[in-house]
């Protein structure tokens, strides 16, 4: 135990005869551990993308409600009442009249 703990601490155990499945083992964990890391690290740019999307998403609900607010404001019938009696048109005192064709052949 304590030959292969000091043959580690060395380095031994990359030089020696057997030493070519010690590289490939550690190349296969050079290789997964790069993989690894680009996946984090596109991981991390999705939830970014994601966090900016859903702040988007609720500034664009609001600016939605703010509008179909004023939608309603503006089609109320008092309002539309004080727009045209602004500009000198005034509702009817006497309701309409409905008209009846009546078609013969």
């Amino acid at each position: 135990m304590k030959n292969k703990l000091f043959s580690i601490i060395r380095g031994s155990f990359l030089v020696d005869e057997k030493s070519t499945s010690n590289w490939i083992y550690i190349f296969l964990f050079l290789i997964l551990s790069l993989v690894m890391i680009s996946s984090s690290h596109s991981v991390d740019k999705k939830v970014y993308k994601i966090a900016s999307l859903n702040e988007e998403i609720k500034s664009l609900r609001s600016e939605f409600v703010d509008t179909r607010t004023r939608l309603m404001t503006y089609k109320m019938e008092s309002s539309v009442k004080n727009r045209l009696f602004q500009q000198g048109i005034k509702s009817s005192k006497t309701p309409p009249v409905k008209i009846v064709i009546n078609v013969n052949n």
